[in-house]
């Protein structure tokens, strides 16, 4: 994640109700954190040689310019009342959505995007924009999603990969930030076989199964106690679909965070059925946080 002094949460705005409460979101994260909110319009009118000023015959206030400048002068406005005191920017960037928000990725806190939107920002969930801005995004990417809670863990999935050890870092100074607890789950599925080619059944001791990916959990949060003293942390590893286990757990949770990309179940996130299904089910906001290459 972003460090660097002066580094701003970004959120992107289209002028959608699902934009506004991405900038509630946003503005709670930068204020916690003590950070600057940048708002961000991707204006992709100018690419597709559209007239984006005022109608020679028209009002003065008119033209998609101006209506651009007022949805992010509103969504200013709606930071400012969300958090007293934040230092807010607003800018319009010439360009698509995904390509203004990626060139906003390498100096930011992180990135904030509702679910829904219009324009540039439209289908975000199942779209591309949400797809390209959360696979090579060079810091975390917060979908406003589910349900608000000032309650609840943050919860985390944990697959064992490097990706994953790092979600878990992000989730915990999340719930140190947020004053809460942290949840780690770990799905696994059993065994199909003894490996490639060999289509036998593997016979495990469920012991020694549970034992295994007990262990893989530990150790995705060895050292935690050392850097987050006074976080409360618990652990789960169940067997289950991690879509369903982990949208489960999003239900009594104000943060879920997952991984760019993983092993096993939670491998290839942002394409596969794992962060597909966070997104699309997770009864909270989820963050993807891609670990550096």
């Amino acid at each position: 994640m972003n460090s660097a002094n002066g580094a701003a949460v970004v959120v992107g705005v289209d002028g959608s109700a699902a934009a506004l409460r991405a900038v509630r979101l946003a503005a709670a994260e930068a204020a916690r954190r003590a950070r600057p909110l940048r708002v961000v319009h991707g204006f992709i009118w100018p690419l597709l040689r559209v007239s984006v000023e005022p109608a020679a015959e028209g009002p003065p206030g008119g033209g998609l310019r101006h209506r651009a400048e007022a949805l992010v002068e509103a969504a200013v406005a709606e930071a400012e009342a969300a958090a007293p005191g934040l230092r807010v920017t607003g800018e319009i960037i010439d360009g698509e959505a995904s390509a203004a928000l990626l060139g906003e990725a390498p100096t930011a806190v992180m990135i904030v995007l509702g679910s829904r939107g219009l324009g540039g920002f439209s289908a975000l969930v199942v779209g591309s924009v949400a797809i390209q801005v959360a696979t090579y995004a060079e810091c975390p990417v917060l979908v406003a999603r589910g349900a608000d809670r000032a309650d609840g863990p943050v919860v985390v999935g944990v697959d064992g990969s490097a990706r994953s050890r790092e979600a878990v870092a992000f989730a915990a100074e999340e719930a140190a930030l947020r004053g809460t607890a942290l949840h780690a789950v770990h799905a696994y599925r059993h065994p199909a076989s003894s490996g490639p080619g060999d289509m036998q059944p593997l016979v495990y001791e469920e012991s020694q199964l549970r034992g295994e990916e007990d262990r893989v959990l530990a150790e995705a949060l060895a050292g935690l106690a050392d850097r987050h003293p006074e976080l409360s942390v618990s652990r789960e590893a169940t067997r289950g679909r991690p879509v369903r286990v982990l949208t489960e757990a999003s239900r009594r949770a104000q943060l879920l965070v997952v991984g760019g990309q993983g092993r096993g179940e939670l491998s290839g996130l942002l394409l596969g059925s794992v962060s597909q299904g966070a997104l699309h089910h997770a009864d909270c906001p989820v963050a993807v946080v891609r670990a550096p290459e």
